[in-house]
């Protein structure tokens, strides 16, 4: 069987590293799924996903000149593109209207009052730093 980018194929994990695993192909050769290919989620360590010996689809998605095979599992686990426009359009949510106004205001006071309680524990903030800065400077030695 000749290999062509985009057949999906099974092949048998051989070895697992930390940038993927190798994976050697039905017709005896072997290729590569890089880390970033292994799921559709952050893969911190390719164990999680796949084991040593373990039979999987792959993807071929790249040959290069000098016969280095990429694979991809991610991309071979994905629908064909005539299915995936197939899905119905989601439909937009429906809310509730607001029905605890004084539940609503009650929030709002507290929201002031917690405002102006930060505004002044910055404003005094702000005036320590400045005496302090202004005590510093004033104990330097000037030339």
């Amino acid at each position: 069987m000749q290999l062509e980018v985009g057949t999906v194929v099974e092949g048998r994990v051989t070895g697992i590293t930390k940038f993927g695993a190798f994976v050697t192909l039905e017709d005896g050769k072997s290729g590569l799924v890089h880390i970033s290919e292994v799921a559709n989620t952050f893969v911190n360590d390719v164990n999680d996903f796949v084991k040593e010996g373990q039979t999987i689809k792959v993807r071929v998605i790249g040959i290069a000149e000098n016969g280095k095979i990429n694979l991809s599992i991610k991309k071979a686990e994905e629908q064909p593109a005539e299915r995936r426009q197939q899905r119905p359009a989601p439909q937009p949510r429906q809310y509730a209207p607001r029905q605890y106004a004084q539940a609503d205001a009650a929030m709002d006071n507290s929201f002031e009052d917690k405002l102006k309680h930060f505004m002044q524990e910055a404003d005094s903030r702000i005036a320590e730093n400045k005496r302090n800065s202004d005590r510093r400077s004033g104990n330097r030695k000037r030339k």
